[in-house]
């Protein structure tokens, strides 16, 4: 996000423990009732259909009036007019409060059939670039992860970025291994803690110099350490261009065989008059093959000059750009079929250190002792907005990850935590079987069976 730097991190784990038949299970509720989204091979999909992502980028009020969206019902209801006018079905958040409630909008937005893609760091609650390892503290995670228990029983999350340019240049890439750490530790979160296999990925800087190192790195290594999907922001077209002056052919070229989902968690260059141009070429064979569309950067005009509508309290202006991205969305249709993924996914090699990579080792720092409780207990309520902050609040990791570290051993028993309506069910008790009815059962076809021979 322009002129928001929140470095984020999310996990979702794909290993879970089966309960023995006398173990409690819990049925998840759900407030929304779009069809999840499932990752297969490098993409996205929503029942058996490929999915792409139609979005922008939605944060009202930017980072000089920070709120949280999807808590604003009044809002929501306002903006969602405005979403299906442009025919889209994701938006990306930046910032919430995982202390509010949220089941409004996000029934509104399910209603509407959008999605949710949501940074689950703010400003006070992030990674340190340049110090990363004291931020990466028990105190950071457990906000995270009261993030995650807020928002993942709702269908329409499609996912959570674990962190947004974290990484801005090479002399950043030593964060990478913390990056990849809080990514891990929420996937494993989400598996413990029961809930659906929700992906998490990590928005990356569109740096040239490390921006495939940083998407094989979040790609490699054991399956507890690897991500669900990798995006990155790239404004590299601006209009008038084309799929070559825009490099984005060999963007392609580069990620073709990539194992995750790829997408753009922001786009829309604003030096020149945008006519979004680039839709046509996103959502086209040439880039399907290995993209999963993108997000426009974004819904609401803030300092930085690149929004699509003007908020005025209850009311809201199109600018010019607005009417520019409708047209180009109805214009430009999803391939037929599959889109040519590539269905079998798989690991990426990890970069090595280089000048430009300064990352040494493919090992993880562990997980905060304190923090790993979490995993059973769950985190409890969140600081929302006002809490004190966490990048030099103590309890940080004490050593180096073993592999597989990170794979889900248990799964809890009850709700992760207590909070909106849309965390809370009723256990459902699976009771040791009854013998008696079928006993009778073969009792009384044994009896027809011989009645039978008799007659």
């Amino acid at each position: 996000m322009k002129n928001f730097a929140i470095a984020a991190l999310a996990a979702a784990s794909g290993v879970l423990a089966t309960p023995t038949p006398t173990e409690e299970l819990v049925a998840r509720a759900s407030s929304s009732s779009l069809t999840a989204i499932t990752v297969k091979g490098n993409a996205f999909f929503q029942g058996e259909n490929r999915f792409y992502i139609r979005g922008v980028d939605y944060q009202p009020g930017g980072s000089s009036d920070l709120a949280d969206p999807i808590a604003d019902e009044a809002g929501c209801t306002r903006d969602i007019a405005e979403f299906k006018k442009l025919g889209i079905n994701t938006v990306r958040v930046y910032t919430v409060d995982n202390t509010a409630s949220h089941d409004a909008c996000m029934a509104a937005l399910s209603a509407a059939g959008i999605y949710l893609v949501l940074d689950v760091n703010t400003p006070l609650y992030s990674l340190n670039r340049a110090t990363p390892a004291p931020s990466y503290n028990a105190v950071y995670l457990q906000n995270i992860f009261a993030t995650i228990d807020a928002f993942a029983n709702y269908t329409n999350t499609l996912a959570f970025f674990s962190g947004n340019e974290v990484i801005n240049d090479d002399t950043t890439t030593s964060a990478a291994p913390y990056v990849k750490a809080v990514t891990r530790d929420m996937r494993q979160y989400i598996g413990s803690r029961g809930y659906r296999q929700v992906p998490v990925g990590y928005s990356a800087a569109d740096v040239d110099s490390n921006r495939l190192e940083m998407a094989e790195y979040m790609n490699c290594g054991s399956d507890d350490e690897r991500s669900d999907f990798f995006a990155f922001n790239d404004y590299s077209w601006c209009d008038p261009s084309s799929f070559q002056l825009s490099g984005w052919d060999q963007k392609v070229k580069n990620f073709t065989g990539y194992g995750l989902p790829l997408f753009l968690s922001e786009y829309g260059c604003n030096t020149n008059t945008r006519k979004f141009e680039e839709v046509a070429a996103l959502y086209n064979t040439e880039m399907t093959s290995v993209y999963s569309g993108g997000l426009v950067y974004e819904y609401s005009q803030e300092s930085s000059n690149y929004g699509l509508v003007t908020i005025s309290g209850s009311s809201v202006t199109e600018r010019p750009d607005f009417s520019a991205l409708q047209s180009a969305f109805k214009a430009t249709a999803n391939p037929t079929g599959d889109g040519g993924f590539n269905s079998t996914g798989g690991a990426s090699g990890c970069p090595v250190k280089s000048a430009n990579w300064n990352v040494s080792s493919d090992a993880l720092p562990a997980i905060p002792s304190a923090a790993a409780a979490y995993m059973k207990k769950g985190a409890g309520s969140g600081p929302g907005l006002s809490g004190k902050g966490s990048q030099n609040s103590g309890g940080t990791s004490t050593g180096t990850a073993t592999a597989g570290s990170g794979s889900v051993s248990a799964v809890a028993t009850g709700s992760s935590s207590s909070g909106t309506s849309s965390k809370s069910a009723a256990p459902l008790t699976v009771q040791p079987l009854n013998k008696a009815p079928m006993i009778i059962g073969f009792i009384v076809v044994g009896f027809s069976f011989l009645g039978a021979t008799l007659l």
